[in-house]
Order: structure tokens, then C-alpha cells, then sequence
């Protein structure tokens, strides 16, 4: 019993992600399937694509950037999200619906040297899920971020979600990320993450306004 509940209690302490055991992978968010997304609105999924982006920046992430058959209808990658990060590996597949069947992505996967993989993408229900189970497959713990993720509707969000988390997948927003991520606000990047909140999360820059008020 003792020895179960040691293993209980490691295991729930390697599950704390933090800036020096994850990386972001960004899957599929191209103009084209942007149109498909419609389980959030245009602007507030695009705030938090960038909300997210942000935070990888923040907290310095090794991140992957990955695309499918950009010359189709899929279109380019998101413009930001290539300006913000220039120097990041940037996977354009040929055809490969799984990302994780391009043996490049899995190498720039691989050569982050992270175990904790946070991933974002649309669509929730094929570019995030099918990465994402098979990463699993292969000993990563994956960490699924829901509102930088889109799809058709919600119907369809709740069962990609549904499958992948009886797969082993952890749901978590770009917020309880970023929170995760920074652990103390007197951590160096407290005073930057709140003025991110103030830009990207509406109510909570009221918040801080507020208590900034004279």
C-alpha cells in the first residue's frame, strides 16, 4: 500500500507541466480550415490562438509549428503565428493527415527533448486528435489546450475531447496554462503575464485595472 501510494503521488507531481518540460506544438491553424472553425467565434478564437502564442514566448517554449497541404484549400499557416516564431521548427506537410505520421514533425518533436507536449490545432476532432493519441501511443504526456483548438460545433468538439481524454490526454485552457506554467506570481515573468492577461482576457485586465486604480 505504501509503495502505491508513493507512485500515486509522483506520478501526480510529474503531471505539473512547467517552462522546462514542455513544448508547444501548433498544428494545422492555416487560413483556410479558420473557416471551419465554428464551435468559437472568429475573434475570440483568434485572441486566444494569439493568447497562447504569447505565453509560449513568455515562458520560453521550444515550440513546432506544423501545416498541411498549404498550396490546397487549407491555405498558409497564420502570418502571426510564423512572425512570432521565426527561429522555431516549421513542419510543411505534403499530405499527411496525422502530423504524426511526417517523420520530420516527429523529429522536431523529438529534438525539443520535452516528454510533455502541449498541442493546439484545427480541426479538434482530426489535427489535434489524431497527433495527440498517437503521441500518447508512444509515452508523451499531452496536454490538449480546448479554446485554441476548433472545429464544425460543439457536438463535434465534445467527442474529439471525449476520445481523447480516454486515450490519456489532459484538457486545459491557454489561461489554466499559463497559470500552471508560472506556479508563484513572484516568479520573474509575473509582471509581464499580467499585462498579457490585461491584453488577451478582457475581464481579468478589468481586474488588474482596478487594482492599479488611484
Amino acid at each position: 500500500m505504501h509503495d502505491a501510494n508513493a507512485c500515486a503521488k509522483k506520478q501526480a507531481g510529474d503531471n505539473r507541466l512547467s517552462k522546462d518540460n514542455a513544448a508547444l506544438l501548433l498544428v494545422d491553424h492555416q487560413t483556410g480550415l479558420f473557416q471551419l472553425v465554428r464551435d468559437y467565434n472568429f475573434d475570440q478564437f483568434k485572441n486566444n490562438v494569439l493568447a497562447l502564442a504569447d505565453v509560449a514566448l513568455l515562458y520560453k517554449l521550444p515550440v513546432v509549428l506544423t501545416t498541411s497541404q498549404e498550396q490546397g484549400p487549407n491555405g498558409p499557416i497564420f502570418p502571426y503565428l510564423k512572425e512570432k516564431f521565426p527561429k522555431s521548427a516549421y513542419i510543411a506537410r505534403p499530405g499527411e493527415i496525422n502530423a504524426w505520421d511526417n517523420k520530420d514533425f516527429v523529429d522536431a518533436v523529438k529534438a525539443t527533448g520535452r516528454k510533455k507536449l502541449i498541442i493546439a490545432g484545427i480541426v479538434t476532432d482530426v489535427c489535434v486528435a489524431f497527433p495527440t493519441i498517437s503521441a500518447l501511443s508512444e509515452g508523451y504526456s499531452v496536454y490538449v489546450v480546448v479554446d485554441v483548438s476548433g472545429t464544425f460545433n460543439t457536438a463535434v468538439r465534445d467527442a474529439a475531447l471525449t476520445r481523447m481524454v480516454h486515450a490519456g490526454a489532459i484538457l486545459t485552457s491557454w489561461f489554466a496554462l499559463s497559470a500552471e506554467l508560472q506556479r508563484d506570481w513572484r516568479h520573474t515573468e509575473g509582471k509581464a503575464l499580467a499585462d498579457l492577461y490585461e491584453e488577451r482576457l478582457v475581464p481579468y485586465g478589468n481586474l488588474i485595472i482596478s487594482k492599479n486604480a488611484k
